[in-house]
């Protein structure tokens, strides 16, 4: 599989695909999934593979029925520049925890919180904190590879089927599974970038620095956090070192947007131009609480397009949808001819 620069991605307009294929073989299409998929499980770690089987984080869900795999199956039949927005739910099956599914979200499983945007500029202390879990949580999680559902996405879009996808993922999946037509609404852990002159390191040098820095920091691997970190007690995470921006000294931040901040204009004009030339909306595994996520459904209502909703429990634009499925996303993307 091609390795994916992070780095040279450009940030919300892709380089594009000139080359689509339009073939409609549906048996066809799960092949070529399967293979992507399968190329991708070889290359598993024994713990993601065992996290990915066991669908640990997934919450539970009725096994999808006919009736409503064909109604997903016609809404997509109906549209030609498909605008696709996927969440966390997407991921759970890969093996990444989200925030909010019921009884197996971080928030269902410890008091932990997410980072606040405020509170990572503010407190060095909590920077400390936050970089402790990131290096310990970082070999780990950019070992995930894309399910299914990322599969068969990217090979929706090289048959011309989707012609934007926007995420709210932080993990880069999208990417690995060859999607090229994506904006990655919060940024991603693959990079990390400088508060002061915006200098950009890949996330796997910065992981060395913190290596040189700390080379007898060691702590045992807690329970995995949805934006990579490990939780930790405040006395393993005590004489954990952090570098400065080797540019200018200035202070070092993961380049996804945290809960507080905001996400860029230039970015949400680009997607808001998107959806209005949809023909159809696919949201996919979000709960669309983030307002960053629900504005374009919001958009898509007043621009009178279809939305569907694909997603294991109640969204906030569940009053908005034409449809809403709630089912596994690997239990139905994957099964839709294109």
């Amino acid at each position: 599989m091609t390795k994916i620069n992070f780095l040279k991605l450009k940030h919300f307009i892709p380089k594009q695909n000139n080359t689509i294929n339009t073939c409609n073989n549906s048996v066809h299409c799960k092949r070529s999934i399967a293979l992507l998929s399968n190329s991708y499980q070889r290359r598993d770690s024994v713990e993601v593979q065992a996290e990915r089987k066991s669908n640990l984080f997934v919450p539970p869900s009725s096994p999808i029925n006919e009736n409503d795999l064909n109604k997903v199956q016609n809404f997509i039949d109906k549209t030609k520049k498909l605008f696709v927005l996927t969440g966390a739910g997407l991921s759970t099956e890969s093996g990444i925890p989200d925030y909010r599914s019921e009884g197996v979200g971080l928030y269902a499983r410890s008091n932990s919180r997410p980072m606040q945007y405020k509170t990572f500029l503010q407190s060095a202390e909590r920077r400390r904190q936050y970089w402790a879990r990131n290096f310990v949580g970082w070999m780990r999680y950019k070992s995930f590879v894309p399910n299914t559902s990322h599969m068969a996405l990217s090979v929706w879009e090289k048959r011309g089927k989707i012609d934007w996808l926007a995420t709210q993922n932080v993990d880069g999946l999208h990417l690995k599974a060859g999607s090229e037509r994506v904006t990655e609404l919060h940024g991603s852990l693959h990079r990390v970038n400088c508060l002061s002159c915006n200098n950009v390191t890949d996330r796997n040098i910065f992981q060395e620095k913190l290596l040189k820095l700390n080379p007898d920091f060691i702590t045992k691997q807690g329970a995995m956090g949805p934006d990579g970190d490990t939780l930790l007690s405040e006395d393993e995470m005590k004489n954990f070192d952090v570098p400065e921006c080797e540019v200018c000294g200035g202070i070092l931040k993961p380049n996804i947007v945290f809960f507080g901040d905001n996400v860029e204009k230039t970015i949400v004009g680009y997607l808001m131009n998107q959806v209005e030339k949809a023909d159809g909306i696919l949201c996919a595994g979000s709960s669309l609480e983030v307002y960053s996520g629900y504005r374009f459904a919001l958009a898509a209502k007043k621009w009178n397009k279809p939305i569907a909703i694909i997603n294991i429990g109640p969204t906030r634009a569940d009053h908005l949808a034409t449809l809403k499925i709630e089912a596994k996303l690997g239990d139905i993307l994957p099964e839709l001819s294109v």
